[in-house]
């Protein structure tokens, strides 16, 4: 994708520098393994959240695991598991450029990009790609299931956490107050 008419490397530089974000989301893209690359008779494509990716270059050369996330302005991807330890101890993670990975795994859960990448293709292949879709929608759904589920149970254990240290005020309470009826009935008959 030509930003400039320029050979120039300053105005090269410049013009992406410069570019707006809708323009930049498009240089965010890395070249698809061997395997996807014959299949879909493609060199690259730009990244989304869910791909699965595997560093070519850098610390963590040979790391494959799902993008987390996506910087367009910073033209940098975060991949899960690659994480830099701060001086507090914390981890945070690292960005990489996206041209120091390659695509192993697509994620084609959005029609959209499903049908841009079918243009051209075998009725085969796009019924290969249609029922990977399928597939990839069936584990996102049991995983943000898993996930609900995992929370619905945190907050029962919060909850009843909270009722049995209610439970044990009252009868600190209770007990506390018989004491003091029961010094009350001493003062009394005495």
């Amino acid at each position: 994708m030509a930003l400039t008419k320029s050979i120039q490397p300053r105005k090269q530089r410049k013009a992406v520098y410069d570019a707006p974000l809708h323009v930049r989301r498009k240089l965010v893209a890395s070249h698809l393994s061997e395997e996807l690359l014959l299949r879909y008779n493609r060199r690259s494509i730009p990244v989304v959240k869910g791909d699965t990716v595997k560093v070519l270059r850098g610390d963590f050369k040979g790391h494959q695991n799902k993008v987390v996330g996506i910087d367009t302005k910073a033209l940098r991807i975060a991949v899960e598991g690659v994480t830099v330890a701060k001086a507090d101890g914390t981890k945070v993670a690292k960005p990489i450029n996206p041209s120091n990975v390659i695509i192993t795994r697509l994620d084609l859960t959005d029609a959209y990009r499903r049908g841009r990448l079918a243009e051209g293709l075998a009725a085969d292949v796009k019924a290969s790609m249609d029922a990977e879709a399928k597939k990839q929608l069936a584990e996102k759904e049991a995983e943000r299931k898993a996930t609900e589920e995992a929370a619905r149970k945190a907050a029962e254990e919060a909850e009843a956490a909270e009722n049995a240290a209610a439970e044990t005020e009252d009868a600190a309470e209770d007990e506390a107050e018989n004491e003091n009826e029961e010094a009350a009935e001493e003062k009394e008959a005495e």
